[in-house]
């Protein structure tokens, strides 16, 4: 019964010790959580104060672009110069752009300042996993990693309270200034601590011209799932030049990393069958969940007319379910040999609620429709740590803070694929309703059109989310680390 929560690879740090490094390892994933959500409820505000509602999108788009395209950057020079010298960078970088974000006098400043914060926000998440690889055993790394899904969680509900809250009573330079001390917290218990443990570093070099290559696909790619359909429409001259700056990109860094002498992604990490399918799994599972956490208030106030903030509590059963699911995994990671068992079962479920919400969806209370979100919410929660661990556990130590930012890397990518899907179902059909004081039959019936197409494809990516996790190999993870 006294048996400790978790047991830690490095003996020589204290119980004490390791509880400051998580704590300040969940700030630093929380800064980056955080800033993905708490901008949204603002937004409208920021627009009317700067004067500008035409270029509010760039603040969502600057960030997301430079976060994803420098996430497998800090994974390869951590492995190079140490995980914690990266990740006092990137919290210094984030607390950085923070503070000009707050001081910006104009949309143009702000989105710039933004993609300072992302530069610096881009890395920490997968700096984080990487440093608890370093602190836990293999076979309890799922049940550490399933405490910070509670950041997510928090992220997820309270960031568009808290940002909503702060521009309509207060000032919307708070959501930015907030990060300064959060920032500091997480720096300061980084930087004293995460000193006792080993320095991992490796004589690697850096591929400057696959890392341009990448940078310029990742941000052609994000740019035009941004903009299509949106700011232009998808056959215009602006979305088919990036969509074809995107392509020559990706081709040009897929034959650099075959040529490379040392690639940027090295080809022995996407060689692997457990990180390949790993990388796909949480690719789609988790850009699917991220879909359905930025469309489904649209349904919400559009089709059942909530209210903003009844809308936001509506999606807590959807964030609160991916957090169980993470938690029970995790924990049976610890425990049982055949752990795909749970999250296979679980996304299959997943599968047939998104079926059964499509078919149903206009006889469906709110209660219901919750409940059949949550079943979806648990098979995703159940997939991330399993993915995570045997991405660790499959890279070779030189290499784990690459494999484990390059998983990153696609999770986001994933996301922003299936984001710019849901948006071009969802704004291309019924859209409009959220903007009629009296929307009529016809039009609520449109919108639930639109929502029975955007589940069904959400079914599909979750399809192909089991069908990538059933591939993946399922080594042994007991008795390793």
């Amino acid at each position: 019964m006294n048996k400790p929560a978790l047991e830690f690879s490095r003996a020589d740090l204290s119980r004490g010790e390791i509880l400051t490094i998580m704590v300040g390892l969940g700030l630093a994933m929380l800064l980056s959580a955080l800033d993905q959500t708490i901008v949204a409820t603002a937004l409208p505000t920021i627009g009317q104060d700067l004067g500008d509602f035409a270029h509010l999108p760039w603040i969502v788009t600057a960030y997301l672009v430079a976060a994803t395209a420098v996430t497998p950057l800090y994974g390869k020079l951590a492995d190079i110069h140490g995980v914690r010298v990266m990740l006092l960078i990137g919290i210094f970088t984030f607390v950085l752009g923070s503070i000009a974000c707050a001081l910006s006098p104009n949309i143009t400043a702000l989105a710039l300042a933004r993609a300072v914060q992302g530069m610096g926000g881009g890395g920490l998440i997968a700096l984080a996993q990487t440093i608890v690889a370093d602190l836990v055993s293999v076979r309890e790394r799922g049940r550490a990693l399933t405490y910070f899904s509670v950041v997510f969680a928090g992220a997820s509900v309270g960031g568009p309270i808290l940002g909503g809250v702060f521009a309509e009573y207060l000032h919307w330079s708070l959501i930015f200034w907030i990060n300064v001390p959060l920032g500091l917290a997480a720096f300061f218990m980084s930087y004293f601590k995460l000193a006792r443990l080993p320095l991992r570093r490796h004589p690697h070099r850096v591929d400057i011209a696959g890392a341009a290559l990448l940078v310029t696909a990742s941000v052609a790619t994000l740019l035009a799932l941004s903009w299509g359909g949106v700011r232009y429409p998808w056959g215009s001259a602006p979305v088919l030049g990036l969509l074809a700056i995107a392509l020559a990109g990706w081709a040009i860094f897929a034959w650099r990393t075959k040529t490379a002498e040392e690639p940027l992604i090295p080809l022995a990490v996407l060689a692997d069958d457990v990180i390949r399918n790993a990388i796909l799994s949480g690719g789609f599972g988790l850009g699917t969940f991220v879909a359905l956490t930025m469309f489904m208030p649209i349904y919400f106030e559009g089709a059942l007319r909530l209210s903003a903030d009844q809308s936001g509590l509506a999606l807590i059963p959807l964030t609160v379910a991916t957090v169980t699911g993470a938690t029970i995994s995790g924990r049976l990671l610890s425990h049982v040999r055949h752990y795909k068992t749970a999250p296979l079962v679980a996304l299959a479920a997943a599968f047939l609620a998104l079926l059964a919400a499509r078919q149903f969806l206009a006889d469906l209370p709110l209660a219901a429709l919750d409940a059949l979100l949550a079943i979806v919410g648990l098979g995703v929660g159940t997939m991330l740590p399993v993915t995570t661990v045997c991405v660790q556990s499959a890279a070779p130590g030189h290499n784990l803070g690459t494999a484990t930012a390059v998983l990153q890397f696609f999770r986001q990518l994933g996301a922003a694929l299936i984001v710019a899907v849901f948006g071009a179902i969802v704004i291309g059909g019924g859209y409009n309703v959220l903007a009629a004081e009296a929307a009529s039959g016809a039009d609520i019936e449109a919108l639930r059109e639109t929502f029975r197409t955007a589940f069904l494809v959400g079914a599909m990516f979750i399809a192909v989310c089991f069908f990538f996790l059933a591939r993946m190999e399922e080594r042994n993870l007991h008795g390793e680390g």
